[in-house]
């Protein structure tokens, strides 16, 4: 995704990957799962709570494993950033927090998604957000999917090979000597 872009294609670019993912998870879920509810009161919050849970479970899955790329795309971190400014905009706060912590300490993007993402369970899991047991399912099942997809990054970090995000880690070296 983004960081690809980053890698690749520079800043400009990596910067619209990233808004196009984000994009995509909100409008998943604030936009067509209310619509695929069209005849039931907002007021009724749990068949609107599993639909928007089963919508931004799919458009991850749709980001992860794309059918026009034969199965082959990104990890999902930024689709699910876009979901959970859909569904409960006061869980991103958590997200981001751990993400950046954990990269400003140990300098791995891979990690502090995969922390992130388990930030997201857990805060729901402590009572953030309702109804609970849509929502819980759903940070429990994007952890675990966000973790798997960064499976090459813990294999890469136990052999020691995974690349750090120099300018960001607290402790990595600032100066490049040449």
């Amino acid at each position: 995704g983004a960081t690809n872009a980053l890698r690749t294609q520079g800043k400009r670019i990596a910067f619209w990957v990233l808004v196009i993912d984000v994009a995509k998870g909100w409008i998943a879920t604030r936009w067509i799962a209310p619509a695929l509810l069209p005849g039931i009161s907002p007021a009724a919050p749990t068949p609107h709570a599993w639909c928007v849970t089963v919508c931004g479970l799919a458009v991850i899955l749709g980001h992860v494993y794309p059918l026009w790329y034969g199965f082959r795309g990104g990890k999902g971190v930024a689709t699910l950033v876009g979901t959970v400014l859909g569904i409960h905009p006061s869980l991103l706060l958590p997200m981001v927090l751990t993400w950046f912590a954990a990269v400003v300490l140990f300098g791995f993007v891979g990690l502090a998604s995969m922390l992130g993402a388990f930030a997201l369970a857990l805060t729901i899991a402590l009572g953030v957000g309702s109804p609970r047991v849509p929502l819980l399912t759903y940070g429990i099942l994007v952890a675990l999917l966000i973790l798997f997809t960064h499976r090459a990054n813990i294999a890469r970090m136990s052999a020691g090979t995974e690349s750090r995000a120099r300018r960001l880690w607290l402790f990595g070296s600032r100066r490049r000597q040449g």
